[in-house]
């Protein structure tokens, strides 16, 4: 059992390597960058994942007690990783009928964004490349995943917010360039909004998202943007703004709490920079720190959590937590954070 983990986690590797092959290009010109600042203090690898049993990290989502419910992409599965680096496996979702192979951009199945609700409710996309699970999925406490709404196949449902005060989730789908939205109670998708901007330009558009004073931010991996983008009346979208550009290959963010600065994970130049509010941004985390195709970030109580997928890298999946000093709060970041 131990080989055929292996080799799937070496055909996954294969594919995300190829899927990302621009990425390694980015990180080739990385280095005339913004030079390496250091608004976090000495950073720790807070737990090892195994990749050959397909544990890449691709989103978090935080406990009150710092625990990081995560999903490992290749294993399909949704784990809680206490401070301590202790891994449970709280779910692991079907695998479809054909493996996967037609994931779009991808080519495997694979789990992707996931938020917590304060009761402890877990909700995460799945994209499968089938219809039969490709979707938002569900999990309550001590209980079994649901899916709670069908997506569609063709796409490739990737970051994940949730606003609890009027029950809705948003989804990214970075294939088709689009924000969705779903009732917490499940049901049919409706487009949000498929501005131009959202779109992909070879490999993936729309990507992390996140609810802070009254706007859906959003990432886009293809055109390095950070994107603002209003509630109107009713919870329509507003025009959409681009408030950061020059940082192809930026996954999730969390906001710091202060005002709109930002801290982002940019998965092939494998760094984590600080996004100022007029657009500038320096590099907090490279490399010699231990990230590895960095995916995405979260901040609790003054600790920046990074997860790594090594991707690319192929060689060490971790979390990385890292005290920032100052006033740090992780506004935007929790549901009650919104509009």
């Amino acid at each position: 059992m131990r080989n055929k983990l292996a080799v799937l986690a070496c055909a996954v590797t294969l594919a995300a390597t190829t899927a990302v092959t621009a990425f390694t290009e980015i990180s080739a010109t990385a280095a005339t960058g913004p030079a390496v600042t250091r608004p976090v203090a000495t950073p720790r690898i807070a737990a090892h994942f195994d990749l050959a049993r397909g544990q890449m990290p691709e989103n978090i989502a935080l406990e009150p007690d710092g625990t990081a419910d995560v999903t490992f992409a290749a294993a399909r599965q949704v784990a809680a990783v206490s401070p301590a680096g202790a891994i449970r496996v709280l779910a692991t979702l079907p695998a479809p009928a054909d493996g996967g192979v037609h994931t779009p951009a991808l080519g495997f199945a694979l789990t992707t964004g996931i938020v917590r609700a304060h009761d402890g409710t877990l909700y995460f996309l799945y994209a499968s490349g089938t219809p039969d699970l490709t979707g938002v999925w569900r999990l309550r406490p001590g209980g079994t995943p649901h899916r709670i709404a069908a997506l569609r196949a063709d796409g490739l449902p990737n970051g994940l917010v949730l606003d609890e005060r009027h029950h809705r989730l948003y989804a990214a789908d970075s294939v088709r360039g689009e924000i969705l939205t779903v009732p917490t109670t499940g049901g049919d998708p409706t487009t949000w909004s498929a501005a131009p901007e959202l779109a992909a330009t070879g490999f993936l558009g729309v990507n992390g998202l996140k609810i802070h004073r009254g706007a859906l931010w959003a990432t886009n991996l293809d055109g390095g943007t950070v994107l603002r983008i209003p509630f109107g009346p009713g919870g329509r979208p507003g025009p959409v703004r681009t408030t950061a550009t020059g940082l192809t290959g930026i996954d999730d963010f969390a906001f710091t709490g202060r005002g709109d600065e930002i801290l982002a994970a940019l998965d092939g130049p494998g760094t984590v920079v600080r996004i100022r509010r007029d657009g500038t941004s320096s590099t907090v985390l490279t490399a010699a720190d231990g990230l590895q195709n960095p995916t995405s970030v979260a901040l609790r109580r003054g600790t920046l959590y990074v997860l790594s997928a090594a991707y690319t890298t192929a060689t060490d999946p971790n979390l990385l937590l890292a005290p920032v000093p100052g006033r740090v709060t992780g506004a935007g970041n929790t549901p009650g954070d919104h509009r």
